[in-house]
């Protein structure tokens, strides 16, 4: 029996459990870092494909989205908007362009029954070069809107 023990001991001692010891966590160690790089492996293949189909989703939802947008109304707003800022200008001028014109016409009307014929004569040489200066001015601005555009 004495011979058992002194086996049991000589297998059993404190330098060999450590070596089993070791040994048993080295091969966990193993076997965890497998599991992780098989985990993470499938994670990225997981994750490229989940990330692909949600760049696919929003790629059709922004060309649906694009699709439904009201591009020609979009366009005619503005031109309606262009046209309503420049309308009123261009009226407001006719106008009182009119009117001064009208006013200008019953004062040379006024003047040709109270006056006599040379002052009718240089009266009308005067209104020639008023709407001769007129009309250049109306040119140059018109030309001066045309090379801005």
């Amino acid at each position: 029996m004495e011979i058992l023990q002194q086996w049991w001991k000589l297998r059993f001692s404190f330098r060999n459990a450590t070596i089993i010891v070791c040994f048993f966590n080295l091969v966990t160690v193993i076997l965890l870092l497998q599991g992780f790089l098989s985990a993470s492996s499938n994670r990225k293949l997981s994750t490229t494909q989940s990330n692909s189909v949600q760049l696919r989703y929003i790629k059709e939802s922004e060309e649906i989205r694009r699709a439904m947008e009201p591009l020609q109304l979009i366009k005619r707003v503005r031109e309606i908007e262009q046209e309503a800022y420049t309308e009123p200008e261009l009226v407001q001028r006719k106008d009182t362009k009119e009117t001064a014109a009208i006013d200008v016409m019953s004062r040379l009307n006024n003047i040709r029954s109270n006056s006599d014929a040379a002052s009718l004569k240089a009266l009308e040489e005067w209104r020639k070069r008023k709407t001769e200066r007129a009309r250049q001015r109306q040119l140059g601005k018109n030309g001066t809107v045309i090379s801005q555009a």
